[in-house]
């Protein structure tokens, strides 16, 4: 079970090292790039799971608070397109 256990561990750092690498630096949230690297590298499991919930950019439709940013109609492309 241990075994099992360490193995998934590697595989997690190694997903989350490498997903971290590929990853646009202006995308990347919280800290520099080669930090979240550094973080991932020595603090191991820990790091990976900071990866995953602090550093790893948001999908394009997933934000917090509900309804989104609200833009006011002349700041609107689409309601002046319509003008």
């Amino acid at each position: 079970m241990l075994k099992y256990l360490f193995v998934l561990a590697v595989i997690i750092n190694i997903f989350a090292f490498i997903d971290c690498a590929v990853t646009p630096q202006e995308n990347v949230r919280r800290f520099p790039k080669w930090g979240w690297l550094l973080i991932i590298l020595f603090i191991g499991s820990f790091g990976a799971i900071g990866w995953f919930i602090a550093g790893r950019p948001r999908k394009p439709g997933q934000n917090r608070g509900g309804r989104g940013r609200i833009i006011p109609p002349d700041d609107d492309p689409d309601f002046l397109r319509k003008l």
